[in-house]
């Protein structure tokens, strides 16, 4: 009926015109930005949003894509622990999916989204052709109100190349619009005449739908304080204004309208995030589906939808699953996001059988020692034979998407045997070294899935499960020390995919390298999470000491595992090294560094920490921070987040 709100949105009282709420928005969420990277808070968010780390609801759409080849396509969505997936395309070159789905974007939480694009046919597993990564600050930097843009899609062992490019769009809401973007929706439910206002009976109508008592023994006196300019209407500004007054002082709705959840658990905000994202906009596109991990389980489609429902599921975060599952979780530290990590269903049989029953354990001690350890050789003897440079490229279609080959130094053909593939070295400006100039900044040893502990006990309250691990099993005699013994422990464990040098976390000068025999168990959760065997204390390994200003005597131990030929160390005793600087590297198959210091010598990153706490493994590079001395009170973590993941 054309009536006006009580206060028009770009004027105050007195005709001063005020900035469009898009434009406070932006302003207000720079200022935050710019807080932000001043002091570097990453830890992670609570489960409920406090409303100042509200930056406001992103609605992301994926129009289509223009591939290479013809095939039928699906994507996935993806920004921090949520994935989502459209339909599947018709059989096409150029698929359209016109899908969309509304994010919550934090100041301090995830704001990296990738959207992955699958082919899928009956003859082959759904395979992974094609990514791009979306940073929704940037967006916020436009001065269009909805963004839309073609991006190229990047070939996922090769970054540097196209396979075609998509359409998104992407709309961000800032917390009055999401306020009136429910209200438009609550008003629709009992707005009979589609006038878009409600009457007096119309709004007892609704007061009645919220179920609320209280609201229904008043609605006279709440239509009469929601009508502020007394025109015996509600427009939806007002019914806005309502909705979120009431909230605050005595909440209208007790229960979501979608789903049934109770409400006012936590706040205002996160009771109108909760509706806002339950309720469909009505856009007339399609909204993908959600409920997943990763893009990888979103790619398994309804099938495992299926298994979930049957309780059948092997995904969890974290402990739970790492010690039995065949798809490992682990935290990917510079986008924020959970990235799979799996293992072939036979192999994981095979680890179960061994590592974690009574019969395993005695197979182990009956011979299965000597097993792993002539395999193991037999294997490192090949894998340096001229023969083996042809399973190069069957390795890197295995591990598709996980091996960048633009940041290897030396062209793929240049590799003679699969060995010296295997230790492959990077381009120089690969792996920047956080704060290399401050010597008080430890760093990141290893690409690796990380695991950072302040105690022995810890460690083994959430990770090690094995009966006897401690530092002195771990050093052996003639290198441990009392300062170490109850010291604080980062595990690097090294799959192998990963790029197969360790560099220095601290800079120092090398006191001793003591290499101590033993076995060749995996390294692999599976047998770690054991109780049945101790992989750290019996496994063969080399020791170094190195010895610091800023905290003290550091211990590094090199870790072989099955399939690992040889542990090489490019430094020897006496040499003073660089934090950052390449320490030596695992020949063929998975490893682990385990870095030990002093007790309270070193504080880690609030990130890592908060990881821990859900036995959740960080997805780490060399050279992003680890943690600071203690004993340079001067610098805090939180003064270093920015560093590590920039």
């Amino acid at each position: 009926m054309g009536h006006a709100a009580s206060r028009p949105n770009g004027c105050a009282g007195d005709g001063e015109v005020l900035p469009s709420r898009f434009a406070r928005f932006r302003r207000r969420l720079r200022h935050r930005l710019h807080r932000r990277r001043g002091n570097g808070d990453d830890s992670a968010s609570a489960k409920a949003l406090a409303a100042e780390d509200f930056a406001g609801i992103a609605r992301i759409r994926i129009v289509k894509a223009d591939m290479q080849f013809k095939d039928k396509f699906f994507a996935c969505l993806s920004l921090g622990e949520r994935t989502y997936r459209t339909e599947t395309s018709d059989n096409t070159h150029r698929p359209v999916w016109d899908s969309e789905k509304k994010v919550i974007v934090e100041t301090n939480g995830p704001h990296i989204a990738r959207i992955s694009v699958f082919e899928t046919n009956r003859f082959s597993k759904n395979t992974l052709v094609g990514y791009c990564e979306v940073d929704l600050f940037e967006m916020l930097t436009k001065d269009l109100e909805e963004h839309s843009e073609d991006l190229p899609l990047l070939d996922p062992s090769s970054p540097n190349t196209n396979v075609g490019s998509i359409s998104i769009s992407c709309h961000i809401e800032d917390p009055v619009e999401t306020e009136q973007s429910f209200a438009r929706r609550v008003l629709a439910i009992v707005d009979y005449d589609e006038d878009g206002t409600l009457s007096l009976s119309e709004f007892s109508d609704l007061m009645k739908a919220f179920g609320n008592k209280l609201a229904i023994a008043k609605i006279e006196e709440l239509f009469r304080q929601a009508d502020t300019n007394s025109d015996g209407i509600v427009d939806i500004d007002e019914l806005a204004s309502l909705l979120s007054d009431q909230q605050e002082k005595e909440p209208l709705i007790s229960n979501c309208p979608v789903c049934g959840e109770d409400l006012g658990k936590y706040d205002n905000i996160n009771d109108m995030i909760h509706m806002t994202l339950c309720f469909d906009e009505g856009t007339g596109n399609q909204i993908m589906t959600g409920g997943f991990l990763t893009d990888k389980q979103a790619s398994y489609g309804w099938m495992f939808k299926l298994s979930e429902w049957a309780h059948y599921s092997t995904y969890d975060v974290g402990l739970r699953s790492g010690s039995t599952a065949s798809h490992i979780l682990v935290f990917d530290r510079r986008t924020k996001r959970i990235v799979e990590e799996v293992i072939d269903g036979k192999i994981v049989l095979s680890l179960r059988a061994l590592y974690q029953s009574k019969v395993g354990l005695t197979l182990i001690n009956t011979g299965a020692k000597d097993l792993l350890k002539n395999l193991s050789e037999k294997q490192g003897k090949k894998m340096n034979s001229p023969e083996s440079a042809k399973d190069i490229p069957k390795f890197l279609e295995l591990f598709k998407g996980q091996i960048n080959m633009d940041e290897v130094k030396d062209p793929i053909e240049s590799f003679k045997t699969f060995n010296e593939f295997f230790i492959r070295g990077l381009k120089p400006d690969a792996r920047p070294i956080a704060h290399g100039n401050q010597d008080s900044v430890a760093t990141c040893a290893a690409d690796s899935r990380l695991m950072a502990f302040s105690s022995v006990d810890e460690s083994t309250r959430l990770w090690i499960k094995g009966r006897k691990f401690s530092i002195e099993g771990l050093l052996g005699t003639s290198v441990h020390s009392d300062a170490l013994s109850n010291g604080s422990l980062v595990i690097f464990r090294l799959a192998p995919q990963d790029y197969h040098r360790f560099h220095v976390p601290v800079s120092g000068t090398v006191e001793k390298f003591v290499e101590i025999p033993g076995c060749l168990y995996t390294v692999n959760p599976i047998a770690v999470n054991s109780k049945y065997c101790n992989v750290f204390t019996e496994n063969k390994r080399v020791v170094s000491i190195i010895s610091t200003s800023e905290f003290g005597k550091v211990a590094f131990v090199a870790i072989g595992a099955t399939m690992v030929g040889s542990i090489t160390f490019l430094k020897k005793e006496g040499d003073y090294v660089h934090k950052g600087d390449e320490f030596g590297y695992f020949s063929f198959g998975g490893s682990t560094v385990i870095c030990v210091f002093e007790k309270d010598a070193i504080q880690f990153d609030a990130d890592l920490v908060a990881n821990n706490e859900r036995s959740l493994e960080t997805l780490v590079s060399v050279g992003m921070t680890l943690g600071v001395s203690t004993r340079n009170k001067g610098l805090q973590v939180q003064d270093l987040q920015k560093f590590s993941l920039e």
